[in-house]
């Protein structure tokens, strides 16, 4: 299934919205963990998906709400920990969620949101929808328990469940090769029947396409699907983290800053295919430069939480606290 123009510009749009978000988050010095450079990965596989398909997020996932096409503002006012906040401020950078785009939700817990992104899929299952379900994580997240019983669970019962592995390299400052005995992550899905897919992580058309056959898949009722995206992080796990022993070179850095870039790889193909000119693209740019922009306005500008409504939303039903 091949994109049209409208898509292209889309696709372009969400990158460039994640990028130019996250380089004000840094100036705002908002503490959070950077995807800068996982842009590819996160929209290709985003733009496979409709609206209310599900997918859920990691500690690292300003770029997964934004990747699915949720509004800039709110996200922006939650980090600020803002009333405006998507989550009303309670949920800060790694606590993003937003239902009107299928984002069940994301957890500081390294891989918390398999078992959750694989529950949403059995509910589709019983509702009888063709919805699917997405969930990121990292490299770190495979070796976790919940990796290996979701991915059981969801292949017994032939799932709509795509298990997508962003592996930028690391788990903090471990590499992959120190930390897995098979460090090719999509080959454990043979141990539970599904196929298991290797992909460039920052070339966001091969993404696309991969997440699409792993889609169509999941739609026909045909079970769950393991893709591994190889990508890479091009800022540190998170801000002012103190790593004492280098664990990466400057060079392996600028390697990928300079010759591995998913924005500028996808650009390249755009332009290569004639699908767009740069114009059309550096129109898009300035606008999603005024819309991060607005996003930080709205932000600052917006109210903190009132203490009074600490327990808002804590409990299905209402405690009075005031006797």
């Amino acid at each position: 299934m091949s994109l049209e123009k409208t898509e292209h510009f889309e696709m372009y749009r969400r990158m460039q919205r994640i990028r130019c978000f996250e380089e004000a988050v840094k100036t705002l010095e908002v503490e959070g963990h950077l995807s800068i450079g996982q842009e590819g990965a996160i929209v290709g596989a985003c733009m496979a998906l409709r609206d209310d398909d599900f997918i859920t997020g990691t500690h690292r996932s300003h770029g997964h709400p934004i990747g699915k096409g949720a509004k800039l503002k709110p996200l922006m006012a939650e980090l600020l920990g803002k009333a405006t906040g998507i989550c009303g401020g309670r949920g800060g950078s790694m606590h993003l969620a937003d239902f009107s785009v299928g984002v069940v939700g994301e957890s500081a817990i390294v891989g918390g949101g398999i078992p959750l992104a694989t529950g949403a899929g059995f509910s589709a299952q019983v509702r009888g929808t063709d919805q699917v379900s997405l969930c990121f994580f990292g490299d770190g997240a495979s070796n976790q328990g919940t990796f290996g019983e979701s991915m059981n669970l969801a292949a017994v019962w032939k799932l709509p469940v795509i298990f997508f592995c962003e592996n930028n390299g690391y788990a903090i400052s471990t590499s992959v090769e120190k930390s897995h005995g098979q460090p090719d992550i999509a080959k454990r899905a043979d141990g539970y029947g599904m196929p298991g897919v290797i992909v460039d992580g920052q070339d966001a058309l091969a993404v696309y396409r991969v997440t699409n056959d792993a889609v169509i898949r999941a739609r026909k009722g045909d079970g769950p699907t393991l893709i591994e995206a190889k990508t890479y992080r091009f800022e540190e796990h998170c801000d002012n983290l103190n790593i004492l022993i280098p664990y990466r070179s400057q060079e392996e850095i600028n390697h990928h800053v300079t010759t591995r870039d998913p924005i500028d790889i996808y650009q390249a193909s755009l332009l290569a295919m004639q699908k767009v000119t740069q114009r059309d693209l550096d129109t898009i740019t300035s606008e999603v430069k005024l819309e991060v922009d607005a996003a930080v306005k709205f932000a600052q500008e917006s109210a903190f939480p009132d203490p009074a409504d600490i327990y808002q939303n804590m409990y299905s039903s209402p405690i009075d606290y005031s006797a």
